[in-house]
């Protein structure tokens, strides 16, 4: 996937302004954003439901705007909310897909009973949708994004709503369909999804890419590491401390006392900087019972590049098919979209 400079307006509000993107093929890109920032528009684009303003995106081979029938053949798409059908059955609804997507019916049935049978949906395939629960609604939307064996597979925010179990079980089905080489672009608010699934992250805020690169890379560019020494007698902490201000390695003044856990936290940004700390500690006289490096975490990391609190999963929230439409609110609430 190639997207560059894209822009799309909505009136006056902007609500891309010049993204940029890369995703490997084989690889999960996690997209994070609060709301608002523009991930789901960004969605709709690569996926042809929206044209761009201004800019352009190649997705496996093909160009979003000048290609939208070819390109839709090879990618799937699980939006925020399960969009199946609820009067048809679980088996009805994946073989429509199927056969919308010119598969013949003998390929379109063994294809629905296969994604039937691995998103745990067999003993419910002959009811309808509508008495599925959120969770299943959920499996049936992705198990439906995947009739066509995509190339490419937008996962927007799947796991909204979910309990643990089938956020896990969502999980392990992305897991699955990247070994098998597909390719994902996932956008979600949810650090510990974003810390499972994706080999890279893009964070979007106001419309434009404001930070990128590998999970380890964005948390070492933000916070730097964090040297946890764990004396062997508690009660020196302050003079370990005390030591380290006198001696002045860089950045030994901003060490802090966790009297509550022992330690004494020290933040360092190179090998060279930890090496002097200990160092000092071991010129003084200090006996050190552990040593350990820690490094932000992802949700700590994205309150300090946007400056919002990442979401945290909640276990007994509303099915995504449940939220009332007055509170179905994001960046892409006046779209425009394409005709087919």
């Amino acid at each position: 996937m190639e997207v560059r400079g894209l822009v799309k307006n909505f009136g006056e509000t902007r609500a891309l302004d010049g993204v940029d993107l890369d995703v490997r093929e084989g690889t999960v890109l996690g997209v994070l954003g609060p709301n608002g920032a523009g991930k789901t528009t960004l969605v709709r684009i690569l996926s042809t439901l929206l044209r761009p303003d201004a800019g352009t995106a190649v997705v496996a081979g093909y160009d979003v705007v000048r290609q939208p029938r070819q390109l839709r053949r090879v990618i799937g798409l699980t939006g925020q909310y399960a969009s199946v059908d609820e009067k048809l059955s679980g088996r009805e609804n994946l073989y429509m897909i199927g056969r919308l997507l010119d598969l013949s019916r003998t390929v379109s049935r063994a294809r629905a009973d296969e994604l039937l049978e691995r998103f745990s949906l067999t003993e419910a395939a002959k009811r309808p949708a509508q008495q599925y629960s959120g969770g299943m609604r959920r499996r049936l939307d992705l198990a439906a994004s995947m009739i066509g064996r995509p190339a490419v597979l937008y996962l927007d925010e799947p796991t909204t709503g979910l309990d643990p179990r089938t956020r896990n079980e969502v999980w392990g089905e992305v897991r699955g369909m990247v070994d098998e080489g597909v390719t994902v672009l996932l956008t979600t608010q949810y650090m510990e999804e974003a810390e499972q699934l994706a080999d890279e992250l893009a964070v979007i805020d106001r419309g434009r890419v404001i930070a990128g690169g590998g999970i380890e890379e964005l948390k070492a560019k933000v916070g730097g590491r964090t040297l946890q020494i764990r004396p062997a007698d508690p009660g020196a902490l302050r003079h370990m401390a005390r030591a380290l201000a006198e001696a002045g390695p860089r950045g030994s003044s901003d060490t802090v006392i966790d009297a509550s856990e022992g330690l004494l936290n020290v933040p360092i940004s190179s090998d060279e900087q930890l090496t002097a700390v200990i160092g000092v500690l071991g010129a003084r006289g200090f006996p050190v019972a552990g040593i350990g490096t820690h490094l932000p975490s992802l949700d700590e990391v994205f309150l300090a590049i946007t400056g919002q609190k990442a979401s945290t999963p909640q276990a007994d929230g509303p099915a995504p098919g449940d939220a009332p439409e007055n509170a179905r609110r994001a960046e892409d609430d006046h779209h425009q979209e394409v005709p087919a």
